[in-house]
């Protein structure tokens, strides 16, 4: 389920950046490239999980 979540949010957050950014640069809102980076994010936010250790540190 936080896949599913994790790939929502970051469509939510890549498209709304990618709207207000075309929108300042006053180029045309390309829905897609949206997407596509969304879809990048998620992927190295998965990758970024696999690889932190999920174990807490050991105290001295």
């Amino acid at each position: 389920m936080h896949y599913i979540g994790t790939l929502i949010w970051s469509v939510l957050i890549i498209s709304t950046l990618n709207y207000v950014v075309s929108a300042v640069q006053n180029v045309p809102f390309d829905f897609m490239i949206g997407i596509y980076f969304a879809i990048a994010v998620a992927v190295l936010i998965f990758v970024l999980d696999m690889i932190i250790p999920k174990e807490a540190a050991k105290e001295f």
